[in-house]
């Protein structure tokens, strides 16, 4: 539903979509037209030629929904090695429905989804279930908020990430790489995750799926329910694990402008298709996503 409420002492209007500061508000069916109006369209090669080396995951044409309900629609994408991508655009867009095909939590109609073996070859995943996906491909998903099992303890929620190891203890051996790396996480391994702070619990969910030591990191709204200054906690260890670390991110983001920030890479998606796709600094100057999805 369109609202639209104009200044009082300018008269001036201003329009932006999930930034929470505009004195006009539009609806999601209206920004839907708009991206769609003003879509570049985008090319398998114009995607490569973003991705610094050869493509470390690359999908191909991708169909993907729920049940026979069809969202994707060949849909392509490409991200490096160590690269990070934000996809941005209104609800309904597709933009978590990318992050469960890949993790393999929806239908797959057509297309391939591949990621880099450990001898450069691409290996095709698109089959696999979200535990092969996990275990075989270093695939792992970050969920959005309120994923941790409150009721046990940090160093427990940690195990259980381990929960695909061939013995418990190298669960347990992980979870202590993880507090080493993350002290502030250690000094709370007894107490209930529960009694943690927002922010705590995002680093906690992010630090769970690390224990598996994936490749690439599906994170779903890392900003979501979080005030500002853990916002900015989240971000740095993001931006930690992929210029360290060299994970792979690609990441669905409803704040654009901190996802774009982040991010080398960034799609626009509308009604299941890659609208607009640039570097993170081009999409944040383009003046048609700014106003749509950057407040002005």
């Amino acid at each position: 539903m369109a609202e639209e409420q104009t200044g009082t002492e300018t008269g001036e209007k201003s329009r932006g979509y999930h930034m929470g500061s505009v004195d006009t508000v539009i609806s999601v069916e209206e920004v839907t037209r708009q991206v769609a109006a003003i879509a570049e369209g985008t090319s398998a090669e114009q995607l490569d030629a973003m991705v610094v080396g050869e493509p470390f995951v690359s999908i191909e044409k991708l169909k993907a929904g729920y049940g026979k309900m069809e969202i994707l629609h060949d849909v392509d994408l490409r991200v490096g090695k160590g690269q990070s991508l934000c996809l941005i655009g209104p609800n309904g867009a597709g933009k978590s429905t990318i992050l469960h095909s890949i993790f393999g939590f929806t239908n797959i109609f057509s297309g391939s989804i591949k990621i880099a073996g450990a001898d450069g070859t691409m290996q095709d995943v698109t089959r696999l279930t979200p535990s092969e996906k996990l275990s075989q491909a270093g695939i792992a998903y970050i969920l959005q908020d309120k994923s941790v099992f409150p009721g046990m303890t940090v160093e427990e929620n940690l195990w259980m990430g381990g929960f695909l190891k061939d013995q418990p203890t190298e669960a347990k051996q992980a979870a202590e790489m993880v507090f080493d790396k993350y002290p502030r996480l250690a000094a709370r391994r007894k107490h209930l995750a529960k009694v943690l702070s927002g922010g705590e619990r995002r680093l906690l969910e992010i630090s769970r799926a690390l224990v598996m030591n994936p490749e690439v990191l599906l994170v779903d709204e890392p900003s979501i329910g979080l005030e500002p200054r853990f916002i900015d906690m989240v971000f740095e260890i993001l931006d930690d694990l992929q210029r360290r670390d060299g994970k792979t991110i690609i990441m669905v983001e409803q704040n654009a402008k901190k996802g774009l920030e982040f991010a080398d890479i960034g799609y626009v998606l509308v009604s299941g298709e890659v609208a607009i796709a640039g570097s993170g600094d081009e999409l944040l100057a383009n003046p048609n996503v700014g106003q749509l999805f950057l407040g002005g």
